[in-house]
């Protein structure tokens, strides 16, 4: 197995977006069996204080997914997705995420490094709204697995 490009510490990938529909909430709220009421019903949302549907807090995952996929599908990496293992994240929210957010994830690699013949990548991924305030960061570790893996 080549290794990972070692060059790909503090590398900035370019802005992915996403715009959030209601039924995308909707939809990853019955995937992760979510009944409260503010992720399915417009009206329940706005009597909490918010413009529409709220997503479940792991909606992250469907936000950041194109720029993780831009990094994946980025040639010199040296990453193969079949030893590509994902290890931790930790999501923190600075505001939530509604239906009508037109979104935008900067992918962001923090760290690189080798332990005994498997690779750790450390990322950050910004989410932020149009107007460019912080909806959400999500820090994140991928295992790339060795040859003895």
């Amino acid at each position: 197995m080549p290794p990972l490009n070692p060059d790909l510490a503090g590398r900035v990938f370019p802005p992915t977006s996403y715009l959030v529909g209601r039924e995308k909430i909707r939809e990853f709220a019955h995937a992760v069996r979510s009944k409260n009421p503010i992720h399915h019903d417009v009206d329940a949302a706005r009597a909490a204080g918010f413009a529409d549907v709220v997503a479940p807090t792991t909606f992250t995952t469907v936000v950041q997914s194109p720029a993780v996929v831009q990094l994946l599908e980025t040639p010199g990496t040296g990453l193969e997705l079949h030893r590509t293992v994902h290890g931790s994240e930790k999501i923190e929210y600075h505001r939530p995420i509604v239906a009508g957010d037109d979104l935008t994830t900067t992918l962001i690699i923090t760290d690189v490094t080798e332990r005994a013949g498997s690779a750790i990548l450390s990322t950050v991924c910004e989410i932020r709204d149009t107007g460019g305030d912080p909806v959400a960061t999500v820090t994140s570790t991928l295992l790339h697995r060795g040859d003895d893996a």
